[in-house]
């Protein structure tokens, strides 16, 4: 079972419509006896960073969070709920993340050419850095749909993919039992439901 985490921010609708289309048994919830029985924890995500943070921190699942990465547990964040997994974000000021990964969140604005918009809304190709089991059924240059004014730098420990948009921009990370998309797989298409399918797959 598949547990997507419901703590007040994100758009979980599409992301489950996106789960049964594949074929994966999804709960979405904040109960924390129900996401320590699950196979595997989604953590999606929009907003804002520190209030994100906040909520987890309320509801007391950034500890929980944390607990079942330790634990070995398999977790994917996607758009905000990857930026959460890094150590740091200084969107509207400094904020600390959940640490499961290394790296820190930061602004488009002032790194980005000055004819590019912010936010970066579209579609955009994915290049490989690394083998990962996220990039089983996709190819080099498949693109998919992002939404984002923040990025996570200093993340080459865990870079699996990236995209081009005025520089280099985090798109896929993983490290152990711990991954992130940047994109919403839930919005993009075929190539999203087979990263979904990568990660909800039974390993050996």
């Amino acid at each position: 079972m598949i547990a997507v985490v419901d703590y007040g921010v994100g758009n979980l609708f599409s992301l489950c419509s996106s789960l049964r289309a594949i074929g994966a048994e999804a709960v979405v919830t904040n109960e924390k006896s129900v996401l320590r029985s699950a196979d595997k924890i989604i953590l999606p995500g929009v907003g804002a960073f520190g209030d994100a943070a906040e909520k987890l921190r309320e509801q007391g699942i950034d500890s929980l969070l944390t607990e079942q990465a330790a634990q070995g547990r398999e977790i994917l964040g996607i758009c905000l709920g990857m930026q959460l997994l890094f150590e740091s974000s200084e969107e509207y000021g400094f904020h600390r993340g959940l640490g499961l990964l290394k790296g820190r969140v930061v602004a488009m604005e002032g790194r980005l050419p000055p004819e590019l918009k912010i936010p970066h809304i579209g579609w955009n190709a994915l290049r490989f850095r690394r083998d990962h089991r996220l990039l089983r059924y996709i190819h080099d240059g498949d693109c998919v749909y992002f939404v984002h004014s923040f990025y996570a730098e200093d993340c080459s420990d865990s870079l699996v993919a990236a995209a081009e948009y005025g520089r280099e921009i985090t798109a896929i990370v993983g490290s152990g039992n711990v991954m992130g998309c940047q994109f919403h797989p839930e919005k993009s298409g075929g190539v999203g439901l087979n990263i979904l399918r990568a990660f909800c797959e039974e390993t050996a």
